[in-house]
Order: structure tokens, then C-alpha cells, then sequence
């Protein structure tokens, strides 16, 4: 009887705003049946404003596929789009 512990991203879903919500599972298994999984998830946005200058977010800690998607989706005008809706809500 060994127990496991296997943690993936096993969702990334890009928003209308070119968001990436990414959802990372974590699952408990026993002799490779699966006794329990909990979600997590997280938000990461195109651009971060610090100091009231907009800025690429860094995603160099975040998972090899969400880097993937991120740097295919998130376009100049993705980021421009982002940024003035942001600006909007004064975020």
C-alpha cells in the first residue's frame, strides 16, 4: 500500500480579456487508484500595473503550459485591451 501525491494544472482557461485562470489539481492516490483531489486556482492577468506604469506580467514561476498559452495569447492588443479595462475600474 503506497500512498501518492500527484500535483497538476489540469485547466487553463483564457478570459475575455485574455486572463489566464489556471486550476491545479492535487490528487491522493493509493496504489495508483485516486482517494481525493482538491482544486486551486489562480488568476493570472496580461499586465500588471506598479507605481502607474503597466508592465508584461513575469510568468517565469508558473507552469511550462501556462507560460505556453500565455505567451501565444497574450498579443500587444490583448495587453492594450486589458490595461484600458483596468484602467476603467481603476484597478
Amino acid at each position: 500500500m503506497a500512498l501518492t501525491k500527484e500535483v497538476v494544472i489540469d485547466k487553463i482557461e483564457v478570459l475575455e480579456l485574455g486572463q489566464l485562470q489556471v486550476r491545479r489539481a492535487t490528487r491522493v492516490k493509493e496504489d495508483g487508484v485516486v482517494l481525493s483531489t482538491s482544486f486551486h486556482r489562480h488568476v493570472v492577468n496580461p499586465s500588471t500595473k506598479a507605481s502607474g506604469s503597466w508592465a508584461d506580467t513575469d510568468i517565469s514561476g508558473e507552469d511550462a503550459r501556462v507560460q505556453a498559452v500565455a505567451n501565444a495569447t497574450w498579443t500587444d492588443s490583448v495587453k492594450t485591451a486589458y490595461q484600458e479595462w483596468a484602467d476603467e475600474q481603476e484597478l
